[in-house]
């Protein structure tokens, strides 16, 4: 059976943690953060857990 290929786009944005989880960075930190509240941006600082909303995404990394 051949090696699975890794997608390169998937495995730069999604991370595994020591427990399996997979996460991810929030999305919108680049520009127009000057007008958004404190309490936004702060927030966006925030690493976030990929749930299991989307389960095809392991398929994509399957050597991480």
């Amino acid at each position: 059976m051949p090696k699975l290929k890794t997608h390169k786009a998937t495995s730069k944005r999604f991370w595994l943690t020591g427990k399996g989880k997979l996460r991810r960075r929030q999305s919108g930190q680049n520009h127009f953060n000057a007008r958004a509240n404190e309490k936004v941006t702060k927030n966006k600082r925030k690493d976030e857990d990929v749930t299991a909303t989307n389960p095809g995404l392991r398929t994509l990394i399957p050597y991480k």
